[in-house]
């Protein structure tokens, strides 16, 4: 990988902690407080857009520090090894505050009962109960499904890092997503702000991750 490739890859992945940081300091004293859009329901409800995402968020989270674990011992690739590391730390800060949130609002970690992931975000996969359905563990936009979970702990070397940085895109994707959706839903102020940065963090890793996979001879999948 170039030097100008490889100080992006730095400078992307220093942002994107930096900012779930400051965010996890401002989020957690403004959230206790109440701190909403005007008018908004001091607590939101079980069933509200900002309950939904930070219970679907903290799921779609947990599924990228997996991958960014796994392929941390599948490459000796340094880039892929610090980008894998950024993601796992900043997604793992970001997944605690937003459960965090449910905590201070008294509501469950799971969606109320016949409701199924994205519910809170109309048109979306997945928007409606999944009782008898599968998607091979894939219950939000841009999740891997279980092959392909398998399938990146089985590969190595370019092969993982080419799986792991398409995979990735793909999830990014979907969370960009599904943070547009909270900014444009959600009613608490502090929440909408994170939704918002998550968009701008993940759009960088994403301009990053293509130029990463073209210097590998690949591109990301249709």
């Amino acid at each position: 990988m170039s030097a100008a490739l490889t100080r992006r890859t730095r400078w992307v992945a220093g942002s994107a902690v930096a900012l779930a940081l400051l965010f996890a300091g401002a989020a957690t004293v403004a959230s206790a407080r109440g701190d909403g859009a005007p008018h908004a329901p001091r607590t939101p409800s079980a069933q509200s857009a900002d309950a939904g995402f930070a219970r679907d968020m903290a799921v779609h989270h947990q599924q990228a520090v997996e991958m960014s674990f796994i392929v941390r011992d599948r490459t000796r690739d340094e880039d892929v090894r610090r980008l894998a590391y950024d993601i796992a730390n900043t997604q793992a800060n970001q997944r605690g505050m937003l459960l965090g949130w449910l905590d201070l609002w008294e509501l469950p970690k799971t969606a109320p009962e016949g409701q199924g992931p994205m519910a809170w975000m109309p048109g979306a996969h997945g928007a409606h109960s999944t009782h008898g359905t599968d998607h091979d563990g894939a219950l939000m936009p841009g999740m891997a499904t279980r092959t392909e979970l398998k399938r990146l702990g089985e590969a190595d070397g370019r092969q993982a890092e080419i799986l792991f940085l398409q995979l990735m895109t793909d999830h990014h994707e979907g969370g960009v997503t599904m943070a547009r959706g909270c900014a444009g839903q959600c009613t608490v102020a502090v929440e909408k702000r994170l939704a918002q940065g998550m968009v701008e963090a993940q759009q960088s890793e994403l301009d990053l991750m293509a130029d990463m996979l073209a210097a590998r001879g690949a591109a990301p999948r249709p």
